[in-house]
């Protein structure tokens, strides 16, 4: 078993089974989350800190999964006023690239290493340790992480230095946007059309459309009932980033335009599926 001593900070919907896989495995954990009642799960098998500060200095790699870039600044500011020589910092939110090459900087000046890994998967992939991880960061980093992240995802993808996670995590937040605005439109043109949304779904999972975004989306599709898996506003969230990053395409302005509409209605919090609201009422 390694002996390094791991630390997980963000227990939210993604955060929390993560580090759970890791409590699993039998690594040696410690985690920290803002809001504390979402860290009691952990108090049985591992270390739960109510400091980010003491959290960091008794762990040698410290994993991050946090909502968006003003709640990673959050984080790192404390941390990058610590000694952190010889520590490995794996980020693994959705960020914009450039605050994300920024933060690598910054803990490299300081004699830390850092590695922006997002995942592709929502809340069922994280639970199973079958995510797909997009890493970004020196080869020998990546091999240093990888005993962890092989208890979190299924395939460890390394496509560059710093800031090609990110990239790579926002080029497939961009396709899976189109898939749910499509699949949204084509089950509510059906619907118009007198075809259920049961008969239609069969068919396009049963097709050549089909795909495991549109089969895991089916059940709420059908219950219409949309408890976040992966909640409309960071899909919103991506793909404004990922026009930040110089996304300028035909169906650019159109996302932006059908996301950003829906989160006005207050769909926001809702599985990103909700979509089929908005464009049900337009």
């Amino acid at each position: 078993m390694n002996n390094e001593k791991i630390g997980f900070i963000g227990l939210g919907n993604m955060g929390y089974p993560m580090a759970k896989n890791l409590e699993k495995a039998g690594f040696t954990l410690s985690v920290y989350n803002r809001t504390p009642d979402k860290a009691a799960g952990f108090a049985a098998a591992s270390r739960v800190y109510t400091h980010v500060e003491e959290l960091v200095q008794e762990s040698d790699v410290i994993f991050t999964m946090l909502t968006n870039d003003s709640a990673v600044r959050a984080v790192y500011t404390d941390i990058l006023k610590l000694d952190i020589t010889g520590k490995l910092f794996v980020d693994m939110s959705t960020i914009s690239q450039q605050g994300s090459i920024q933060l690598a900087q910054s803990i490299q000046e300081r004699g830390g290493a850092f590695i922006d890994a997002p995942v592709a998967g929502s809340t069922m992939p994280a639970t199973e340790g079958t995510l797909i991880i997009m890493a970004g960061g020196d080869e020998r980093n990546i091999a240093r992480a990888q005993p962890y992240f092989a208890k979190m995802g299924k395939l460890t993808k390394h496509v560059g230095n710093n800031g090609k996670g990110i990239a790579a995590k926002l080029a497939i937040n961009y396709f899976l946007a189109t898939i749910y605005q499509g699949l949204a439109e084509t089950v509510a043109f059906s619907g118009k059309l007198g075809i259920s949304r049961t008969d239609m779904l069969e068919i396009i999972n049963e097709s050549a459309s089909g795909s495991g975004a549109t089969k895991v989306k089916t059940p709420l599709l059908l219950k219409d009932q949309y408890a976040p898996a992966f909640a409309l506003d960071l899909m919103l969230k991506d793909i404004l980033l990922a026009r930040e990053a110089g996304a300028s395409y035909p169906l650019t302005d159109t996302l932006v335009d059908t996301y950003q509409s829906a989160h006005d209605s207050g769909l926001g919090e809702q599985d990103v599926m909700a979509i089929i609201h908005h464009i049900l009422s337009t």
